[in-house]
């Protein structure tokens, strides 16, 4: 019997990340709940039921990601899969504020440098620092995947076309760390190239969470599947993808 797979998800305490959760452990994964906040997470893991386990991680705090990685290691000896989702779209803007009004304040002639550090440490920064602390787990498994949730609003070549529908909300501030966030991906995946870990950039959708004030268009069991397909995808499923569901290319 092939033994289960071990996969650490950030920010999975709510939206696509506890969504992601749910359906990794209904298909036989274990699910390490990563969370700020380790109430909320073991609140999560309830909800999931068996096979999740919350585990404590702040993306921003190397402190919290080195615990976490020690702990994976102590106690499951590997990672499998890991699936960066963790990501914020702002830091305050009002629950009134709609994404076309916020963007209005953050372009780059009047964008709040703060605002702008703060987003970034989460969706690339704090990627990358994940990466970095949970790679030599990665490298104890015989099939390692890494997931990075990204966003269609990340790419230069759709935002560069005058005619794609979002283009006018293209900012510093989310966008371009999800863009910031693509390039990174890219980079790990040359890095990991002929390693046998495979790496793969996916977006969710618009979809309707606390991310977007639950403006978004999909629901979260929507755009939570293209997650979960290349999360699922067995030793011969591809690397160096960018897609959105099912299996749609996305250009860079």
């Amino acid at each position: 019997m092939p033994h289960r797979r071990i996969a650490l998800i950030t920010g999975a305490n709510q939206g696509v990340g506890l969504q992601v959760a749910k359906e990794l452990a209904a298909n036989g994964v274990t699910v390490l709940v990563g969370s700020r906040n380790l109430a909320r997470g073991d609140a999560a893991a309830q909800q999931i039921g068996p096979g999740a386990t919350a585990i404590q991680l702040d993306v921003t705090d190397h402190a919290s990601i080195a615990a976490a990685a020690e702990r994976i290691g102590t106690e499951f000896g590997r990672l499998d899969l890991l699936v960066n989702n963790a990501g914020i779209s702002n830091t305050g803007r009002s629950l009134s504020a709609s994404i076309e009004d916020y963007a209005k304040t953050t372009r780059p002639s009047n964008v709040s440098f703060d605002e702008m550090r703060a987003v970034w440490e989460t969706n690339v920064f704090g990627v990358l620092a994940v990466y970095q602390a949970m790679l030599p787990l990665l490298r104890l498994s015989s099939d390692a995947r890494i997931v990075n949730v990204s966003s269609g609003v990340g790419s230069l070549t759709t935002n560069a076309d005058p005619a794609f529908g979002y283009r006018r909300v293209f900012g510093p501030v989310y966008p371009a760390s999800k863009a910031a966030l693509n390039a990174i991906s890219l980079a790990m995946m040359i890095e990991l190239e002929g390693t046998g870990i495979k790496v793969n950039l996916v977006s969710p959708a618009f979809t309707a969470t606390n991310l977007n004030n639950y403006a978004g268009t999909e629901s979260v069991e929507d755009g939570s599947r293209e997650v979960v397909r290349v999360a699922l995808l067995g030793p011969e499923g591809p690397t160096g993808t960018f897609t959105r569901w099912e299996n749609a290319p996305i250009p860079w």
